[in-house]
């Protein structure tokens, strides 16, 4: 286990440093943009560009930050992390859309690196620093790479520059500014969360002045860089909604959102953090009726699939055997052709098989909306309990409202809301539900869609604007109702005290 918690973050449960706030990138969604970066373009009349030639060292730098990935199927454009490029030459960083390989290069060093090892969990995140000195005689000395606290050393392709030449690619007053996209390719867009963004000027930092292992769990997790920024280093927190570019280095060099997607920053500002890792909807389950695997949107918030004439079954990436839980589903539309139809509910993956579909197995609990039906099933078959059980019947009336969710895993029941009322029967027994978990078999949100979109919200992020907000008991999350008395958001601070 110590092995898998190093390899990636799966949120903190107890630090004595809490990141607030990261921010979402999406490609499609919810918001009417094509893709979203954050950007800024540095004017002759900004601080950076009035000091950028006289920075603190030209061949020392180092970038720090931590991202959670929510989508692995991309275009041939490569998303970037971050990507400053001056002059015609860029310094960049990305997951390479082949492989899902970790790649940076540096054009005016030469510098090019891309990891063995590949990057493909979305249920975490990851602290990725890099850190640069082209003065270094050694040459793997002159570009460290740290993620999650260890050093990356087993390279597919291993190049770190030539010595002694700067890194003119942030040190010009046109210097292009990018975090989630490219200067040089405008569909370039990263898909996912970014937290805690660093640009140390001038010096090439350890992973330990901004991370360390958990004395307890063994975990990396974030603590506060306390060093200097140097003159052009800059620092996004993301904690001001109306002004998500902030910096908060002290040196004032703030990123103003320009010619980005993202007309409104508080539409991307979200809680799911490394010190806090919410729920959101696993990627690497084919569990369609076809070969046919579909992406999520909006931070792994976004179900698309208006348009797709088939099942396909989504599930959180959390699972829990105990404790009480809630997380809401929004409805959009419906389509013409095949109504609404949408089961929505619980699953336990032992019963999927790598090529079939998710819609039979044990210990489901399903809520059709199709037309007035509605189902329950145990031990893979219908067995006519879902009548006496009171399952809710919202037909094709369900488009437009918010449902709730809340699973009693202690009791092995659920409860659904209809606009923060109870729909159908409350504490609706699951069956063998119950009896699955005691024996350590986890249970998850899910989500079975047909031909239609469906937005989720665990609290970490929402896809669909929320107008009221409602926190859990614990002051964690982001919800359009208030949560049912007793039950808890879906994310690793709550985990620690209740799953």
């Amino acid at each position: 286990m110590e092995t898998l918690q190093r390899t990636a973050n799966r949120g903190s449960v107890s630090t004595g440093y809490d990141v607030d706030n990261s921010i979402m990138f999406t490609t499609t969604g919810n918001y009417a943009d094509s893709g979203s970066y954050f950007y800024d373009v540095i004017a002759s009349s900004e601080g950076w560009a009035a000091n950028s030639n006289a920075g603190t060292n030209a061949r020392k730098c180092t970038v720090s930050t931590w991202v959670k990935r929510t989508r692995l199927i991309e275009s041939s454009h490569y998303p970037r992390i971050f990507s400053y490029r001056a002059g015609g030459v860029a310094f960049d960083c990305f997951f390479d859309v082949t492989n899902n390989q970790l790649t940076m290069y540096d054009d005016n060093t030469s510098m090019s690196l891309k990891t063995n090892r590949v990057f493909r969990d979305t249920s975490a995140w990851y602290h990725i620093v890099i850190a640069v000195d082209q003065t270094q005689s050694t040459a793997a000395n002159r570009v460290k790479v740290y993620i999650n606290g260890v050093q990356e050393t087993s390279w597919a392709t291993e190049d770190y520059g030539n010595q002694n030449v700067d890194l003119s690619a942030f040190r010009a007053a046109g210097t292009n500014v990018y975090v989630g996209g490219a200067a040089n390719d405008a569909s370039a867009y990263f898909n996912g969360y970014i937290s805690e963004y660093h640009f140390i000027d001038g010096a090439q930092l350890a992973q330990t002045d901004f991370g360390e292992f958990d004395s307890d769990t063994g975990i990396w997790i974030p603590k506060k860089f306390t060093g200097s920024y140097g003159t052009l280093g800059h620092y996004y927190n993301f904690t001001v909604a109306s002004d998500m570019g902030k910096d908060f280095s002290g040196n004032g060099n703030d990123c103003n959102n320009r010619g980005d997607g993202i007309t409104n920053g508080a539409a991307r500002q979200a809680t799911d953090t490394p010190t806090n890792n919410f729920c959101t909807l696993a990627l690497q389950v084919r569990a369609g009726t076809q070969n046919h695997v579909s992406p999520s949107a909006s931070g792994g918030t976004m179900i698309p699939m208006s348009g797709v004439n088939q099942f396909d079954a989504f599930f959180g990436t959390i699972g829990v055997t105990q404790g009480k839980w809630f997380w809401e589903f929004y409805v959009p539309s419906r389509s013409g052709s095949y109504g609404l139809l949408n089961y929505v509910g619980l699953h336990n993956l032992k019963t999927i098989p790598a090529s079939a579909n998710a819609v039979g197995g044990t210990s489901q609990c399903y809520w059709i909306m199709h037309y007035g039906d509605y189902n329950a099933t145990t031990n893979g078959s219908n067995t006519g309990q879902n009548t006496a059980a009171g399952l809710p019947s919202e037909g094709t009336g369900a488009v437009g409202r918010t449902f709730g969710v809340a699973f009693n895993a202690d009791d092995g029941q659920i409860t659904f809301y209809n606009n923060g009322s109870v729909t159908g029967n409350a504490g609706i027994d699951i069956f063998d539900l119950h009896d699955d978990m005691a024996n350590g078999d986890f249970t998850l949100p899910s989500f079975t869609v047909y031909d239609n979109n469906l937005n989720v919200n665990f609290g970490g992020y929402s896809s669909v604007a929320i107008t009221s907000g409602n926190t859990d008991a614990n002051g964690y999350g982001n919800f359009e109702y208030a949560v049912p008395s007793g039950y808890y958001a879906l994310c690793s601070r709550n985990l620690s005290e209740f799953g």
